[in-house]
């Protein structure tokens, strides 16, 4: 791990987001021998996924944003509050757009441009977990008291979890309006193609505007909770409430334990 901590915060994030975009691949990639898949292991990993990614946005991205906000003599809460409410909100209004956008095309009128749309949906909400990474890894090299290593890549693994089913999501319903599978599998992968960009686009932003720091911090840590809320946990249940419980509470867990212990 001694080469990773010593490379540029830009490759770090460039490097773990890479891996983010690698599960998203190898979930669409299941396009060539699956005609669905398993909903109860779906739930249980979107479960795990929550627990890992709603752990993170605290101890990875939330707290360090108050404590940052101290150091800079700000009022303490002011804005990671901000900036939390801006990361939500901007998931929400994402999602709103394109759920109205979907509307408006008709329940089963054009399944093929509805398939694109869902394609745009995952694009979108792969910006903010994109960023989420770099701007982990930015406030380290910035160093921001709380951040570590660890847990900016479970962060990026806790993406890389839910990232699996969200490829698959995208290619097995294009493959069933007609698409062959290389172009279903095609465009399940480059949904997550933003993810390494907007995790630079945060690395940048923390290296050169350090006195919003906290706000992006916390803008990060509010998109996580929304991704969560609105997309993860909703979907986690609809098979089995327990399982989708039992992940949560192992996700969680287990980004706390790295994050403390080992950060």
């Amino acid at each position: 791990m001694d080469w990773f901590n010593n490379i540029s915060p830009v490759w770090q994030a460039l490097i773990a987001t890479t891996f983010t975009w690698g599960i998203t691949a190898l979930g669409a990639l299941t396009v060539c021998f699956f005609k669905d898949l398993n909903k109860k292991v779906l739930n249980t990993i979107l479960g795990f996924s929550a627990g890992v990614m709603i752990a993170a946005s605290f101890w990875s991205l939330l707290s360090p944003a108050i404590d940052k906000s101290v150091e800079l003599g700000y009022i303490p809460w002011v804005m990671p509050a901000l900036g939390f409410i801006i990361g939500g909100l901007f998931v929400l209004f994402s999602d709103k757009f394109l759920d109205k956008a979907l509307k408006n095309k008709g329940e089963g009128k054009d399944s093929v441009k509805k398939s694109i749309l869902l394609v745009s949906a995952i694009t979108i909400h792969n910006i903010p977990e994109g960023m989420a990474v770099g701007v982990a890894f930015g406030g380290i090299a910035s160093g921001v008291p709380g951040m570590t290593v660890v847990g900016a890549l479970m962060l990026a693994i806790g993406i890389g979890i839910q990232n699996f089913p969200e490829g698959a999501a995208v290619s097995l319903p294009l493959r069933s309006v007609g698409y062959s599978r290389f172009k279903s599998f095609m465009c399940g992968q480059a949904s997550a193609i933003v993810e390494p960009i907007s995790a630079v686009i945060g690395v940048v932003l923390v290296l050169t505007i350090r006195s919003v720091l906290p706000l992006l911090l916390a803008f990060a840590a509010g998109a996580m909770i929304a991704v969560a809320a609105r997309e993860l946990l909703p979907e986690s249940i609809t098979e089995d409430k327990n399982l989708a419980t039992i992940g949560l509470l192992l996700g969680f867990v287990l980004m706390m334990i790295l994050d403390v212990a080992l950060g």
